[in-house]
């Protein structure tokens, strides 16, 4: 089976932000910096309603029978609408399942609540046997589908209260830890200092973080063997190395045998 692990990585929707609060006339980072405020004052937090989040990078780790691939989609310069059609895309040419960290709460809705702003062709993604009789029962839009595993809500046994952070649960796995930009002021920073691959680059890591922590639980499900772990491990270190990629190459080398 395909499979294709996925990260999102946004900034505030500055235009939608001064239509849903008055906030025209402002600069773009003022609005940026009312609104985180104005969230931390209402629930302590930074972290934006999901409509108002505009996707700026999608990054996935794609594994099909003879392929491993951990890319961002598009390029640097790419439209919220280019990357939200190319995810689309991906899903009609592999019909993959899907794996995520916590894509059930966060990337799945925003990526739901973006596409209506644009003419995006997500037919595949929204099937569920009107035209395909294999998504009947089981479809990427339902609440219980086996299409897309979210790796957060499953090892939680679905409890919020149990939830782990990825870069905990991946530090403890002998995977790097936190490597890069994660929080929204800290991501909305990068991206007003034109940080955009810097981006990117950290939300590769989180999906090669995703995947791996996936590769053991699989061992652990019986899924794969030791001897076929390791070979999969192998498989994957290989093709960081002769990525010629600095993030991912770092990757590699403070990745640990356990």
């Amino acid at each position: 089976m395909n499979v294709l692990t996925f990260k999102l990585k946004t900034i505030p929707d500055i235009d939608g932000c001064r239509k849903l609060y008055d906030l025209h006339g402002l600069s773009d980072d003022d609005v940026a910096q009312a609104v985180f405020h104005k969230k931390r004052q209402e629930s302590n937090t930074e972290l934006l309603p999901h409509h108002l989040q505009k996707v700026i990078a999608v990054s996935t780790v794609l594994r099909t029978g003879d392929q491993f691939k951990v890319w961002s989609l598009g390029s640097v310069d790419s439209s919220e609408q280019d990357l939200l059609q190319r995810f689309y895309s991906g899903l009609a040419r592999y019909t993959p399942k899907l794996l995520s960290w916590g894509g059930d709460k966060f990337d799945c809705p925003v990526i739901h609540y973006r596409s209506l702003l644009y003419p995006v062709n997500a037919d595949h993604y929204w099937e569920s046997g009107q035209n395909d009789n294999r998504f009947l029962k089981d479809n990427y839009s339902s609440q219980s589908n086996h299409r897309h595993t979210d790796l957060m809500d499953l090892l939680s046994g679905f409890q919020s209260n149990a939830s782990a952070p990825l870069n905990e649960i991946a530090t403890l796995c002998g995977f790097p830890g936190d490597m890069g930009i994660n929080t929204n002021e800290q991501i909305w920073n990068s991206y007003q200092a034109s940080g955009i691959k810097d981006i990117r680059d950290a939300c590769e890591t989180e999906v090669l973080k995703t995947y791996l922590v996936y590769l053991h639980l699989q061992r652990n499900r019986g899924m794969v063997d030791q001897a076929q772990y390791e070979s999969e491990c192998q498989m994957v270190r290989d093709n960081l190395i002769a990525s010629d990629q600095s993030h991912l190459i770092t990757f590699e080398k403070t990745w640990l045998d356990q």
